[in-house]
């Protein structure tokens, strides 16, 4: 552009600056300001792994630790996984994940086992049963695994069942499953385990299931909660499994039911477990947020496997607005510290912070969380994406933004849960988006209307390592 051009040029992009300015401003200015406001995350990037908008929800993310530079993302629906072979710098999609023989699969998961398999969990059907009341009605359903031998590029052709059921009368649904692996030292190291709740006509349950062979056979189901939930998809319910497990061997399994965290743990490779117990009371797990049709704020937990605390997370709306939790434990789950709020703006502000996840990174012991967070905006209906990082054993938590374009999510089902991991002092997080939709010219006063458009997934990542600024100049 010649000198002549680029005065009167600079002076109208000046004037539509002012104006893009004033336009935010009446939009949320606030919101983005206080993206601004948070310290940014180290070494932040941002990934799509669905450029075009989708019905993408519910992600999940595993780091290899046999092989760092590999890592597998999983997504809804049908299910999905995208992969990178670099410490998640290029991002691949990789095919043949779904099922073909089923109409639906999602509730995905996703691990690494010690040989540096990569593993994705799902649950399939064919349609739903009734709302909420998932057994009624309920048609053929299963959960299942599909592995991959070079890091997420390929999928075996064939998935595993590790429960099936064909369609009968009064047959029970089997709901978001969640696969842990065991790449400990101690006697059952290679061991995986599944997860999940199960949903009959009178009740709700938690069962788990293990496989010894790298996944290719799974045992048959035990009940590991002491006593059953409520039937229906609400609180009250067994629900919102989760594991991790310790350097010898153990394996800690929490979930919601009532208004309590419950915990259970094996020390036999998931052959039994102590009876289950509640550790922490909560607020009811199931809670409205505006602009979404459900959230909830069920449990992870956590291991660092050089001290061997146990880490806690949750959320629930004690103060009011919606909260993110964390509490520890340093005697293998006998005693329960205090919960500790994660994120850290002004308490009963109306802001609600909600769908966080837990990943206790096993190098350094650093715990890392991922939320959606709405203390921008005074509406409390856009969020950005926040993460939350302890490096004093979750006594307390500094807050990064992670995104700073806060978004409005309304329209689509915005799923139960994210996803992040950690290895080596990176943090990979995996989230849903809804971008934000522009107005289509036409003959009439809708037609101008925002068109939706559907939900991304994207991959942030974040950079705590001592040279990780050289490296990245």
């Amino acid at each position: 552009m010649t000198q002549r051009l680029r005065a009167p040029f600079c002076r109208q992009l000046c004037r539509r600056i002012r104006l893009f300015s004033a336009s935010v401003g009446v939009l949320g200015l606030t919101a983005f300001l206080h993206g601004q406001a948070l310290p940014k995350a180290p070494g932040a990037e941002v990934f799509f792994l669905t450029p075009t908008p989708g019905y993408f929800t519910e992600p999940a993310i595993a780091i290899n630790p046999i092989n760092s530079q590999q890592v597998v993302a999983v997504f809804q629906d049908n299910a999905h996984a995208s992969y990178s072979q670099d410490a998640g710098h290029t991002w691949h999609p990789a095919e043949g994940v779904e099922p073909p023989n089923y109409r639906v699969s999602g509730d995905v998961s996703t691990a690494f086992d010690r040989q540096g398999h990569a593993f994705i969990c799902y649950m399939a059907f064919d349609k739903l049963g009734t709302f909420s009341y998932w057994a009624h009605n309920a048609s053929r359903n299963g959960l299942f695994v599909r592995r991959s031998v070079d890091g997420g590029k390929t999928w075996e052709a064939n998935h595993i069942p590790v429960i099936e059921h064909a369609t009968e009368p009064g047959m029970p649904w089997e709901d978001k499953p969640y696969i842990v692996s065991d790449t400990s030292k101690g006697p059952y190291t290679g061991n995986l385990y599944v997860g999940w709740t199960r949903w009959t006509l009178t009740d709700s349950e938690i069962l788990l299931s293990r496989s010894t062979d790298d996944g290719q056979t799974w045992s048959k189901p035990i009940e590991i909660d002491s006593r059953p939930g409520l039937p229906r998809d609400d609180n009250g319910a067994a629900e919102g499994f989760a594991g991790a497990v310790s350097p010898d061997g153990t394996l800690y399994a929490v979930w919601s039911e009532d208004n309590d965290i419950v915990l259970a743990s094996s020390r036999d490779g998931g052959k039994s477990f102590s009876p289950a117990r509640p550790i922490i009371h909560t607020a009811p797990i199931m809670f409205g947020v505006q602009t979404l049709d459900r959230a909830n704020g069920f449990p992870q937990i956590a291991i660092d496997p050089r001290s061997r605390r146990l880490f806690v997370t949750w959320s629930d709306y004690r103060n009011g607005d919606v909260d993110v939790f964390c509490a520890t434990s340093t005697d293998a789950g006998k005693t329960w510290s205090a919960p500790v709020r994660v994120n850290n703006d002004g308490v009963h502000n109306g802001a609600d912070q909600f769908f966080q996840w837990l990943a206790v990174d096993p190098t350094d012991g650093a715990a890392n969380i991922v939320f959606y967070d709405r203390r921008g905006d005074r509406e409390n209906r856009r969020q950005i994406v926040v993460l939350a990082r302890s490096t004093d054993g979750g006594v307390s938590f500094e807050n990064y933004a992670w995104t700073t374009d806060p978004f409005e999510a309304g329209g689509f089902f915005f799923g139960d849960y994210s996803g992040i991991a950690a290895w080596g002092g990176r943090v990979y997080g995996v989230w849903t988006e809804q971008p934000a939709t522009t107005p289509v010219a036409g003959n009439n006063t809708d037609d101008a209307k925002p068109k939706p458009r559907g939900t991304v997934v994207k991959v942030g990542i974040a950079d705590f390592t001592p040279n990780a600024s050289e490296s990245a100049r």
